[in-house]
């Protein structure tokens, strides 16, 4: 079926001059940065209602209709769009009854952890016509802009090869992928998916090329029980050793409360703690929770390291690496053309071309290369662009639908296979 407009051609919410109605399902730390963006554009867009079963999560987002389960959307349309935010392997379903529903669909990544319910997802919203994005934020950001631009505008020659590095941090790795949700794949998603599918999509999208083959690597160095240090216990707050350990919860998350109050990461572990008056509390959630436990003692299996090396549309090759061991920073990337090359950190570009043997360093004004802190300002441009193109009726304003989110999918899915079975895989076109 096809869903009724949800515009006018005045570019308003069909029927009225109010601003874009959006729900949320799933108020954790990447759905109410996008209801903060809400919150702070009253004029272009409205918090109507929030969906998640954690009470202080409903809290959180400010909203003033509340239920603990989605389906209570589906009773009657209330809102012109829905972000769904939930975990990986809970988007399947709401964004298909959802859409049909007929609201519009702006998804956190992975849209889901199988090729299968990826191409389930893609098929029932085309079905529908509703509005659809997926929040590969890193499309949106300035820098990615900068970047983009200075290969669309053929300085460098004909794009010959790159090589991009996903540094996630050592103790970023530590919070989210060996104590927190994303530490095993059948709770959440291999970690090329989960974490690094944002370095697949942006490869495609800054050459304009198709990964079409690719050869992964990779697997579980470090975080197992074997290398636990002599005297260590199954919680930091008992262990002899804790001092010296780099990964040690006491001394991550202490200062990070002194400093950010109930911030990020803080408000992962625990929502009683807000502030240096509350370390007792972030005492109780080391001791009760997952965030206290050793890193060497958790039931985490996914990669803390892997490399990808990929063949692209056009003869392209790249190269991928995302280790853990490294301070948390921004993407790094290298582009060699015939003509010149790039190198940039994330916030600055260097760009040499050879017919001149001139060196320029642009830079995109931005700052920021996590979620924590908005990447880079890809956050506030993909809520920017999601509104607009629901009050204007300009899909193209959406740089990231189904179709175009697809590939870097399916790449993750061939790379999986390679990493499991020893061998190169082709990616099956979208």
């Amino acid at each position: 079926m096809t869903a009724p407009s949800l515009t006018t051609n005045s570019g308003r919410p069909a029927g009225t001059d109010r601003p874009v109605r959006i729900a949320l399902v799933g108020a954790g730390n990447r759905g109410l940065t996008y209801t903060d963006w809400i919150h702070r554009h009253p004029d272009r867009a409205e918090l109507v209602a929030v969906a998640d079963p954690r009470a202080s999560a409903r809290q959180a987002s400010g909203a003033s209709v509340q239920f603990e389960d989605w389906r209570p959307l589906l009773r009657e349309r209330i809102a012109d769009a829905v972000i769904v935010a939930t975990q990986d392997r809970e988007h399947v379903e709401p964004i298909l009854a959802l859409a049909r529903a007929g609201y519009a669909i702006l998804t956190e990544k992975p849209m889901a952890a199988t090729e299968a319910d990826c191409r389930r997802i893609i098929e029932g919203v085309a079905e529908t016509g509703v509005p659809f994005a997926v929040c590969h934020v890193l499309r949106y950001t300035p820098y990615t802009d900068l970047v983009k631009g200075v290969l669309d505008s053929g300085v460098l020659g004909s794009i010959v090869s790159l090589d991009l590095l996903e540094p996630v941090g050592w103790w970023h790795y530590a919070h989210s992928y060996v104590r927190g949700p994303w530490s095993r794949e059948a709770d959440s998603s291999p970690m090329i998916l989960a974490k690094s599918s944002h370095d697949l999509d942006w490869i495609g999208y800054v050459t304009g090329a198709r990964i079409e083959t690719v050869a992964g690597f990779g697997g579980l160095a470090h975080f197992k029980p074997e290398n636990a240090p002599a005297g260590s216990a199954r919680n930091c707050l008992d262990c002899a050793v804790e001092a010296d350990c780099p990964y040690s919860g006491p001394k991550l998350y202490f200062p990070a409360l002194r400093k950010t109050g109930d911030a990020w990461p803080i408000n992962h572990v625990t929502d009683a703690a807000h502030g240096p008056q509350d370390q007792d509390e972030l005492v109780r959630a080391l001791r009760e929770g997952p965030y206290g436990r050793c890193v060497y003692h958790c039931d985490n299996d996914v990669v803390d390291h892997q490399v990808v090396a990929m063949q692209l549309s056009g003869g392209i090759t790249a190269t991928f690496t995302m280790t853990a061991f490294t301070e948390q920073t921004h993407r790094q990337v290298r582009i060699f053309g015939s003509h010149g090359w790039l190198r940039g950190d994330g916030e600055k570009v260097t760009v040499h071309t050879f017919a001149d043997d001139k060196v320029v360093t642009l830079d995109a004004g931005t700052s920021g290369s996590n979620a924590a802190d908005g990447h880079g300002g890809g956050d506030t441009a993909l809520m920017d662009a999601f509104v607009t193109a629901l009050a204007t009726g300009d899909r193209a304003h959406i740089r990231s639908n189904g179709a175009d989110s697809l590939g870097s999918h399916l790449a993750a899915f061939a790379v999986e296979r390679s990493r499991h079975g020893g061998n190169t895989e082709v990616v099956p076109a979208s």
